[in-house]
């Protein structure tokens, strides 16, 4: 008989976690306003808002926070993350950010001008913040498979290289700064992109001379389901996978509170000096010297442990197994998600969930107001208020896939937690019939509304 599959990690530190009533969760998510961010995290049972610098750290990382250097320039910890971005991922250069949207700030204000089109996979909130705050246009290259949340297509974050060459093509060679790869692709429901196609659209970006930039806040994951799902790969390393993948990028840019299992930091990494040089200059004005950035050395050294760590095999299979765990239990009870499972979250497709609201009443922000009621489990919506207006008509945006993202912390919560998750999610879905109405907006940002909008019930 085989050995069943267990967590390749134990406990050593716990941290209390308190129930609450029906009636308790009401009032607060309407002191809220109806907003999931502006809950206090001790009104919240389970949080899988966000799996960003909610992981547990290891042994090994608290044991290099001690060892951290804190010199404002030169410190051993800034070469300390230095050899392991160049051992790891292979870039010369690098600086140090204080989470991933600082690094897509640093780098964007050296490559992105007003008018430019930045094609990509996707592209997530930040990330397209950024490129709209300086009056340019993300333009989603995904392929057609991703927005059918029943396909089982294995790399559904890929780009549909015909839809990026129109776009190289038919656009002036200034107006497209660089082609963006997210890796795994967050908005289409953490799914990842293959090796094949990084290869192919590296090949077509350099046939008409664009750089390739990756988003790689979740580059690891990425790599193990190559390794698991695409030919050729199975006797690789995780490591040996990310050299490859990373040979087709030109930058990077990272939020390390993903794969690299930190609370806070980021950084830039490249190979070109003079692109290195152009973002030192916004990266001492808007972070720090070079040699720190944002970040503090004991944050330095327990990222860079934190990329070994996050590389290896067996620490990527007991955190995308745990995601599995929960998306077959969903699955089980007929609630309809993004397949096949997503590498750091299960994405419910809120569309399919509550077919009967209409779209005007925020559909996923409605689902995750519901669970939260339910059972005091904290979601995000990654739907239309997460879209935003369109920047010239100011009308809403309505995205092909609007989902409820369950995203789980590494290394944080057991099964057990994922029980309770599932059954709070299959209470919903059986009075899914009974709700008929959502929410309008109060007061909204002009961009990136999600994280502080006001709503109220209709």
């Amino acid at each position: 008989m085989n050995l069943p599959f267990a967590e390749s990690f134990k406990i050593k530190v716990v941290e209390p976690i308190k129930r609450s009533s029906r009636t308790e969760r009401l009032e607060w998510i309407k002191k809220a306003n109806y907003n999931l961010f502006n809950l206090k995290s001790e009104q919240v049972f389970i949080d899988l808002l966000t799996d960003s610098g909610t992981g547990a750290m290891s042994h090994f990382q608290w044991s290099e926070m001690m060892l951290g250097d804190e010199s404002y320039a030169g410190a051993t910890s800034y070469y300390k993350m230095k050899n392991a971005i160049k051992n790891i991922l292979g870039y010369d250069y690098f600086l140090p950010t204080h989470q991933g949207r600082a690094a897509e700030n640093v780098l964007f204000s050296v490559m992105v001008k007003e008018g430019n089109i930045v094609p990509g996979n996707s592209h997530f909130d930040t990330t397209k913040g950024h490129i709209e705050f300086r009056k340019a246009k993300a333009l989603d290259c995904t392929i057609d498979e991703a927005f059918d949340t029943s396909s089982e297509h294995p790399f559904k974050g890929n780009i549909d290289l015909a839809k990026l060459e129109a776009v190289l093509k038919n656009n002036p060679h200034e107006k497209v700064p660089f082609v963006i790869v997210t890796v795994t692709c967050n908005s289409s429901g953490g799914q990842p992109v293959s090796i094949k196609n990084m290869r192919e659209v590296n090949a077509l970006a350099k046939k008409y001379n664009k750089p390739v930039v990756y988003d790689a806040a979740r580059f690891a994951e990425n790599a193990y389901f190559i390794k698991i799902r695409e030919k050729g790969y199975q006797d690789k390393s995780i490591k040996e996978i990310v050299k490859e993948m990373f040979h087709y990028a030109d930058a990077m840019t990272m939020s390390s509170k993903k794969d690299a299992i930190v609370n806070m930091g980021g950084f830039i990494a490249m190979n070109d000096e003079a692109l290195f040089k152009q973002a030192t200059v916004f990266n001492i004005m808007f972070e720090g010297y070079i040699t720190y950035g944002g970040m503090s050395g004991r944050d330095m050294n327990a990222l860079a442990q934190g990329l070994d760590e996050g590389t290896e095999f067996s620490t990527l299979e007991t955190r995308i197994e745990q995601v599995a765990y929960l998306g077959k239990r969903l699955t089980d009870f007929g609630i309809p998600i993004q397949m096949p499972y997503g590498g750091h979250a299960i994405f419910v497709d809120a569309k399919r969930f509550l077919p009967n609201l209409p779209k005007e009443h925020y559909v996923a922000q409605t689902l995750a107001i519901e669970l939260f009621i339910e059972s005091g489990v904290r979601g995000v919506e990654i739907g239309t208020l997460l879209a935003d207006r369109d920047p010239d008509t100011r009308e809403n945006r309505y995205p092909e896939l609007e989902f409820l993202r369950l995203a789980i912390p590494r290394r944080v919560y057991t099964n057990n937690h994922m029980d309770v998750v599932a059954v709070a999610l299959k209470n919903v879905w059986d009075r899914r019939e009974k709700i008929t109405s959502g929410y309008k907006i109060l007061y909204e940002a002009s961009i990136m509304r999600h994280f502080t909008v006001e709503l109220e019930k209709i």
